[in-house]
């Protein structure tokens, strides 16, 4: 990644309604990097499709700049624009094929727009469908395919114009979990095999584990956390942000400890250990054990990969007097602890 390919510099977005605006985005601020898979993550309203529809120009920013490859996009008009189009592939949550062409006609229906002689639309079409594994079902209509056959058709046509950059909207978010990681998986390799900047918003936090490099957090318009995926899994920073963590990095307690915790003593404090970086994989509860006689009750937690690399929370319990020593330990060690609360 030796540059960005997408920039928003002030972002503000405002609708008219009766009696006066509403605000959409407000001092949006972000960049993606170029070669990176960025995701934005965000619930329902909180903006992230208005702020994905403005790089390939479908909404204009009512304030602020969003950049293509240092194109300004809400400026672009009439071929400046197609041009900045041409550069920018989308694929969609519902699919949005055309029932009455094949896998072959909705690949090849943004080439014949453009105008390439056949020949060339049909070797291009030949070559993207074989590139997302469905040159068995080349001739087959959306009616006949899987949802997740769909979006890889989707997929093909998005890559049709040879874009430098692929929006996805919640691409996977109407599949099934196991069809969801295979999608996820093609987007990785055409990320990885082309180069292509992939930016993506989704509602699902395990979609950004599996595959962004680099995330941000949209709420009520507005961007309240970005970088790169590991840094934000390793210590997030903003309460929105630990939401949507809790529950795919074991952050969250199960109900029954949830239910009995206080936030001051007497009680054994309950103790979120984030086990990321170089010290991610040492047996560090078996050494507190070990080194200071200390026994941790596992309340909860997991241990996973993000971008290759080990990450994991896991919630314990020590006795009320050998809290601050258990911590003081482990940190010592590279890890990192926070007293959620505690517990009798």
């Amino acid at each position: 990644m030796t540059g960005t390919a997408i920039s928003f510099e002030g972002v503000g977005k405002t609708y008219p309604k009766a009696g006066g605006l509403v605000t959409a985005l407000e001092g949006v601020d972000l960049s993606v990097p170029e070669g990176s898979i960025t995701g934005i993550i965000g619930r329902s309203g909180a903006g992230k499709s208005t702020l994905l529809r403005m790089v390939n120009g479908l909404e204009r920013p009512t304030e602020g700049r969003v950049l293509v490859a240092g194109h300004d996009v809400g400026r672009a008009r009439g071929g400046a624009l197609r041009g900045i189009r041409r550069d920018v592939g989308m694929i969609f949550q519902h699919f949005n094929l055309l029932a009455s062409r094949s896998v072959r006609g909705n690949v090849a229906l943004p080439l014949e727009i453009a105008g390439l002689p056949r020949a060339r639309i049909r070797a291009r079409v030949d070559e993207l469908i074989d590139q997302v594994g469905l040159t068995a079902l080349a001739d087959r209509y959306p009616a006949e395919l899987s949802g997740g056959q769909k979006q890889r058709v989707g997929i093909a046509r998005a890559l049709a114009t040879g874009p430098k950059v692929l929006l996805s909207d919640e691409a996977t978010s109407a599949l099934d979990p196991e069809t969801t990681q295979t999608v996820l998986e093609l987007l990785s390799r055409i990320n990885r095999d082309l180069g292509l900047t992939v930016l993506l918003i989704t509602h699902e936090m395990a979609v950004l584990r599996d595959i962004a490099s680099h995330m941000a957090v949209i709420e009520a318009g507005r961007i309240v956390e970005s970088g790169p995926t590991y840094g934000i899994f390793a210590a997030p920073a903003h309460a929105t942000t630990r939401r949507f963590l809790s529950g795919v990095t074991g952050t969250a307690l199960p109900a029954f400890v949830a239910a009995r915790l206080q936030p001051d003593p007497p009680g054994d404090p309950v103790i979120r250990v984030t086990f990321a970086g170089a010290h991610a994989t040492d047996p560090m509860l078996a050494r507190l054990a070990t080194d200071l006689g200390i026994s941790a009750n596992i309340l909860g937690g997991t241990i996973e990969e993000i971008g290759a690399r080990p990450f994991g929370n896991l919630l314990i319990s020590v006795p009320l007097d050998r809290g601050a020593e258990t911590r003081a330990f482990l940190e010592r060690h590279g890890l990192t602890t926070e007293v959620l609360g505690h517990v009798r």
